[in-house]
């Protein structure tokens, strides 16, 4: 009796207590409208188990083939069956971190996404482009991109692209609070109006400091009637973001987003601004400034000035330093 207890003892060890990931992996991926069996094949070819069979053994009086959840769940060497087969049952996953921020237009948004997670780039751009949905939070497919703030945010990996949209509403409306509603509103703007104008800011600030700055002079030619003639919309509007010189054959191009052309604001933000610019904008600096221009010593900072005078006399030293530099675009 003592040996048969022992063996029996040993055998349940073996099949559910003992540890029995290799430790090559990190995550185990299983997809949405994957079944028991994809999941041995997928275990088998990455050689994920010790022992595979001590594993479907356990599965099967577990009644896992029946209750098997998709999603990214963490693998560890200490992991037994009994713990893994729980796991997958209970569709306990390892949430994915991901951190917005300076993502330029949707595409790469998309991109990013799908890159992280179970849905393709195609299945959040068309979320993304979902007139219906967008009009039902009122956005629509130019201004859309003003809806997710920049934060670190923790999601299940085969998060549907309709529930992430609908997460990042949620996060939206908790960003903006009756304090920067009411800021916005002192400023004329709404708060999407706020967020293309602070992707702007933040595609001219190099530093977070002149960001307050850069605001009050953009709402000052806003204020009056004057054209923003914002560079970086320019090149969002040529779609060369490898320009470092704006030349006149990249102002020529008719564009909503070209502000030399266009007065107001563009249809939509240039890229994800960060909170920071969204808070300059809302904090902007009041100021007489009406133009800017990059310093000549392209330390990343700005001279500003209060008439035309002034700014042809900085732009001049600029172009020169550009000349001596050879950048000509």
């Amino acid at each position: 009796m003592l040996i048969i207890g022992s063996f029996y003892g040993l055998n349940v060890y073996k099949t559910y207590l003992a540890p029995n990931v290799n430790g090559d992996q990190t995550y185990l991926y299983i997809k949405t409208g994957s079944d028991y069996n994809d999941l041995l094949s997928h275990l088998q070819n990455k050689n994920t188990l010790n022992n595979l069979d001590a594993f479907k053994k356990a599965a099967d009086k577990m009644n896992l083939p029946a209750s098997l959840k998709p999603g990214r769940y963490r693998l560890s060497e200490d992991l037994n069956n009994r713990t893994l087969i729980n796991m997958l049952k209970a569709g306990n996953q390892d949430p994915v971190k991901l951190k917005f921020q300076n993502i330029r237009k949707k595409e790469n948004f998309a991109a990013y996404m799908a890159k992280n997670m179970e849905a393709d780039s195609l299945a959040f751009i068309s979320v993304l482009d979902s007139t219906a949905l967008l009009e039902k939070y009122g956005f629509n497919k130019e201004n859309s991109y003003s809806l997710f703030i920049p934060n670190t945010y923790e999601l299940y990996w085969n998060i549907k692209p309709i529930a992430f949209f609908e997460k990042m509403q949620k996060e939206y409306n908790k960003f903006w609070t009756d304090e920067r509603k009411q800021k916005a509103a002192k400023l004329n703007l709404t708060p999407i109006q706020v967020s293309i104008l602070a992707s702007i800011v933040d595609s001219e600030a190099l530093y977070d400091k002149e960001m307050p700055i850069i605001a009050g002079l953009y709402l000052n030619r806003l204020n009056r009637g004057i054209l923003l003639q914002a560079d970086p919309t320019v090149i969002f509007a040529n779609n060369d973001f490898t320009v470092k010189r704006v030349t006149n054959k990249l102002l020529s191009v008719d564009s909503k987003y070209n502000t030399y052309k266009y007065k107001g604001l563009p249809p939509g933000p240039i890229m994800m601004p960060s909170i920071n610019a969204i808070d300059a904008v809302l904090d902007r600096q009041v100021n007489n400034y009406i133009y800017m221009c990059a310093k000549d010593d392209f330390s990343g900072y700005h001279n500003f000035a209060e008439n035309e005078t002034q700014h042809n006399i900085n732009a001049k030293k600029y172009r020169e330093a550009l000349n001596k530099r050879n950048i000509y675009r």
